[in-house]
């Protein structure tokens, strides 16, 4: 499908969305600028896969301990102030690792206790993000457009960023990237005070905490689609996912290379995911999007498998680019239909459940990557994992018919236009 500017981007002519658009997409890069260094530094220090792995597992865990807890919290409170103070404590958390870096008292325990920090802050950060999405625009119609372009920003800064960290480590240090990721959440907090908020609506809530969360946990059990997008999204991130922690091994013991090398490797998947997200974006419709996530969730896993043993460089970037593109665009498949159909009610809890799919099981697979590399290799570690996420697009293959069908007349409902030609289950 051709992409036709005037669709593709239809969502960046509300003014809110504009705004976030590009605080985000600033402080995107500065995250992939951190992300690579903190993985750089990791493997420089230590030399330990295992090490790589504990520290991916730190900067994700908290996602997995708090992540239902924070879609309560952002159903609850005031969604402006609360990422005003989720961005404001990532800040300090770059600070005090440039800081560490810079001054040379940086030590393995650091990066732990630093990564904790960030990823509980990231627990809360994540939720209130993916609720405001409706706020951010004025017409509900371009909702799942806008859930596109944020995709697509967030693939433009995986091929940016990490190219970018290439360089600069290989001619500064990992401290500047720390403080470059610093400066970045400053647009974000600046993009978020400009905003024109709208009153918020929700009706006050009567029940408490515990009574919140299960009404959530209810819904997302009891809507079958909704149970298996989940599971396939959790399936990719517990396999897929360590590839970016434990890619130093890859560029610095397998290729031979430095910095620059784990840059553009990473940025290959990068690219792949912008490759898809940009298709999501030029879509009409979410109608379709099933059969999309399967074929999606099995490139991915044929690529990593492929990848494992791939000793030819060269080839090694192309298939990153199927790893890193097959992997989001069923995630951000997955994400744009739960966006479509839950009710603004329940918006924060269900935006909860996909990040701990999605980002909350991600520190299990790191940790499980890392233990199998540090025993068996990195190699056999991507061809295992590339396997697993083969057997899950196959399970989510028996349950597409049932998906399709239960989704059917939600849409009809909701009124979400099929396609011009025909129409799509």
């Amino acid at each position: 499908m051709p992409l036709t500017p005037g669709r593709t981007f239809r969502a960046l002519r509300h003014r809110n969305f504009r705004l976030f658009f590009t605080g985000q997409g600033l402080s995107l890069i500065g995250t992939w600028l951190q992300q690579v260094a903190m993985g750089w530094l990791v493997y420089r220090l230590t030399g330990s896969a295992w090490l790589l792995g504990v520290v991916a597992f730190c900067a994700n865990v908290g996602i997995l301990l708090f992540g239902n807890l924070a879609g309560v919290v952002a159903d609850r409170i005031d969604r402006r102030r609360g990422l005003l103070v989720t961005q404001s404590l990532m800040l300090v958390q770059a600070v005090v690792l440039a800081l560490l870096v810079a001054l040379g008292w940086i030590q393995t325990w650091h990066l732990i206790v630093l990564s904790l920090w960030l990823g509980t802050c990231t627990a809360f950060d994540l939720p209130l993000r993916q609720s405001m999405y409706v706020h951010f625009i004025a017409d509900r119609g371009d909702l799942a457009n806008a859930i596109a372009l944020n995709s697509m920003l967030v693939n433009t800064a995986r091929v940016v960023g990490p190219a970018v960290a290439g360089m600069l480590l290989a001619l500064t240090s990992e401290a500047v990237c720390f403080a470059l990721n610093a400066m970045s959440f400053l647009a974000v907090i600046v993009a978020i005070l400009k905003m024109h908020w709208p009153t918020d609506l929700r009706p006050g809530v009567a029940t408490g905490w515990w009574a919140s969360w299960l009404e959530g946990a209810r819904y997302v059990h009891g809507l079958k689609p909704v149970r298996a997008l989940l599971v396939l999204v959790a399936a990719l991130s517990w396999t897929i996912s360590p590839y970016t922690s434990l890619m130093p091994v890859y560029a610095k013991d397998i290729f031979g290379g430095g910095p620059h090398t784990l840059g553009y490797l990473l940025s290959a998947a990068g690219f792949g995911a912008l490759m898809s997200t940009a298709y999501l974006a030029s879509r009409a419709t979410v109608r379709g999007l099933g059969r999309i996530i399967l074929y999606a969730a099995a490139t991915s896993g044929f690529a990593l498998t492929a990848f494992s043993y791939m000793r030819l460089y060269p080839l090694a970037l192309v298939l990153m680019v199927f790893v890193g593109g097959g992997t989001i665009l069923a995630a951000a498949s997955a994400n744009t239909i739960l966006q479509t159909i839950v009710d603004d009610r329940l918006r924060g809890r269900v935006a909860s459940f996909y990040t701990l799919a999605f980002l909350g099981v991600a520190p299990l697979g790191n940790l499980a990557a890392g233990a199998l590399a540090g025993a068996f290799g990195a190699k056999f570690t991507f061809a295992l994992n590339g396997i697993v996420a083969m057997l899950a697009a196959a399970w989510f293959r028996q349950r597409l018919p049932m998906v399709r069908d239960v989704l059917r007349p939600i849409y009809e409902e909701l009124g979400v236009p099929r396609r011009a030609r025909k129409a799509q289950r």
